[in-house]
């Protein structure tokens, strides 16, 4: 079959992007004692798209070139990453975008995040009176939460978009009939072969092993149901998918899934609403950092952690000297304490989460970070009078995407979104994956006597970690806008990559190859094969139970600095940042 005109374009797009690739590898700096090849920025002086995939990237900016809006840019973006990306996130999961009006100079968030089936409750991962183990918990119809990108979508599309939307999706749709070459990221995650459910669910297994064998690189992966989906919700809107065929199909192959049969019906999904929320803003140095709100648990921490770190003069240290990082996993260690006892979806809680980011509560909590001497486990602060509640038992699995967006006008997206797990519960409809994103939720309710605030409730959003995040100078003008995937620990990628930005002058592609460093209240993570892994013993000495492990992140982020666009995409993953 003979590719379209607009099909060969973006193909062109695709090869000419490979060849620019292949050009200027020699021109990166390899780091020393890294496992990864350190990638430069990329400069454009009108827009910028920067995703995991080059697909993906290439086609926002075929968008963009048509005078689309960043809105517009993200819409055929993320459809895009449903079909090249399925492992991370997609159509089937849920998303928090931050939208940046910049004539107004508004900035609005957008959450849809999935939502618990109305016949669910707390005891929905409970048997013989214990919480599942997490990897029986995942796989299945009973993980399966409500939809909710599609619909965020749509709403921010609403109000920002200026292409139609059907336009949106004639890329992903064609490349879906046509075929992508698999990449070698998601054939390497095929072949791990440590998802059950890729094996086990029929449709998921004849996609994944067509012909019994998994998937390789530059295997030529068609996929005719997505593009029959994509031609649906292009023509007739998200309604086809929330309230039509799609989702009677989500429901049947959810109740009836052969391991873990799931509550999730028809209506639960026609019932589903996007919500536009506030965003949470606080004030680090000179800049105001914002993010999502509950049930997002980013926009409150990574506050959190700059401002218990305002104190300290990181700008005297090199980027990542022991001292700074040090510093930085005490603060963390704090903001995740309150993080486990305080943070859910806040339409059930109705906690003001507010308290949570008040300068004079960090202040006093920043009074437990001593330099040269790990605090150890941390306990959640006091910022309420009263609160009787209790740490969760939950799980965030380090997959997920982020994309981020800057349009002609100066007009911004950033956007997180996830399956949750890495092929999300296993099942596959239609052409798409669905989430297991209620696992996000604690699996056991109850802590001792006490509720515990994330537990499973009817139609409530499980917790993340998502943080789409926007910095502005103290002129109100947006100077950069970030976000990663990679579960619990989003936070803290986000969190480091800020202050390589904002404290050591680094640019967002120098800030994003930084070595990562951790702490979940848990351990300190250095980053396996890079020069993190030098601070073992002097962390050591500090006090600090150390771990080398991967730290797979996937920043991508966009900076603004004397009109220019900058672009940094994670050497980690295979994401670009593209442009003009």
């Amino acid at each position: 079959m003979l590719l379209t005109r607009s099909l060969l374009v973006l193909c062109l797009s695709l090869s000419a992007f490979s060849s620019q690739a292949e050009q200027s590898r020699e021109d990166r700096e390899p780091e020393a004692a890294t496992g990864f090849t350190q990638k430069k920025a990329f400069v454009a002086d009108n827009y910028m798209v920067a995703t995991a995939n080059p697909f993906a990237s290439w086609a926002g900016k075929n968008v963009l070139r048509k005078g689309g809006s960043a809105i517009d840019a993200a819409i055929a973006a993320q459809a895009m990453l449903t079909l090249v990306e399925p492992q991370s996130s997609g159509i089937g999961g849920g998303s928090f975008i931050l939208y940046w009006d910049n004539k107004k100079k508004e900035l609005i968030t957008f959450d849809g995040r999935e939502t618990a089936p109305s016949n669910a409750n707390g005891y929905l991962f409970m048997k013989n009176g214990k919480p599942m183990a997490w990897r029986d918990a995942v796989v299945g119809g009973n993980s399966v939460g409500v939809p909710g990108t599609l619909r965020a979508l749509e709403m921010a599309h609403s109000e920002y978009g200026k292409l139609a939307w059907k336009a949106l999706f004639e890329d992903p749709e064609k490349i879906a009939k046509n075929g992508f070459e698999v990449s070698d990221r998601l054939a390497k995650l095929v072949n791990m072969n440590f998802h059950p459910g890729l094996t086990e669910f029929a449709a998921t297994k004849n996609y994944f092993y067509p012909g019994g064998n998994a998937v390789e690189k530059g295997y030529l992966r068609k996929n005719p149901a997505l593009a029959k989906v994509f031609s649906a919700i292009a023509n007739e809107g998200a309604d086809v998918f929330y309230e039509g065929e799609i989702a009677k199909n989500i429901a049947k192959t959810v109740q009836n899934a052969p391991i873990n049969p799931g509550l999730l019906t028809a209506e639960d999904i026609k019932q589903y609403q996007a919500i536009k929320r506030q965003p949470v803003c606080g004030s680090y140095r000179e800049y105001k950092v914002c993010g999502m709100p509950p049930p997002s648990s980013g926009g409150i921490n990574v506050v959190q952690i700059l401002k218990m770190l305002e104190g300290f003069e990181l700008s005297q240290y090199k980027p990542n000297s022991a001292t700074a990082l040090h510093l930085f996993t005490q603060s963390s260690r704090l903001a995740y304490a309150d993080r486990e006892m305080y943070i859910a979806d806040s339409d059930f809680t109705h906690l003001p989460f507010a308290a949570l980011i008040n300068p004079t509560y960090l202040k006093r909590r920043s009074e437990y970070i001593t330099p040269e001497k790990d605090m150890r486990k941390a306990r959640a602060g006091k910022p309420y009078a009263e609160a009787f509640i209790e740490q969760g038992l939950a799980y965030e699995l380090p997959n997920t995407s982020h994309l981020v967006i800057v349009d002609a006008e100066g007009n911004a997206v950033s956007m997180t979104s996830s399956i949750e797990f890495a092929f999300g519960s296993g099942l596959m409809v239609d052409g798409f994956l669905l989430n297991n994103q209620l696992t996000d939720f604690s699996l056991n309710p109850m802590k001792g006597n006490y509720q515990v605030l994330n537990r499973i409730e009817p139609r409530k959003r499980p917790r993340s970690a998502m943080s789409p995040t926007m910095v502005f100078n103290k002129e109100g003008e947006l100077i950069l806008a970030l976000g990663s995937p990679g579960g619990s620990r989003i936070v803290s990628y986000v969190a480091q990559t800020l202050v390589g930005v904002l404290d050591w002058n680094l640019d967002i592609q120098q800030s994003i190859n930084l070595p990562k460093v951790t702490n979940r209240n848990d351990y300190t993570a250095l980053e396996k094969g890079t020069a993190a892994e030098n601070l073992k013993p002097l962390f050591e000495k500090w006090g600090h139970n150390v771990k080398i492990i991967d730290l797979n992140s996937g920043l991508h982020g966009i900076q603004i600095k004397n009109g220019k666009l900058i672009g940094g995409a994670d050497p980690r993953r295979e994401g670009v940042a593209v442009g003009e």
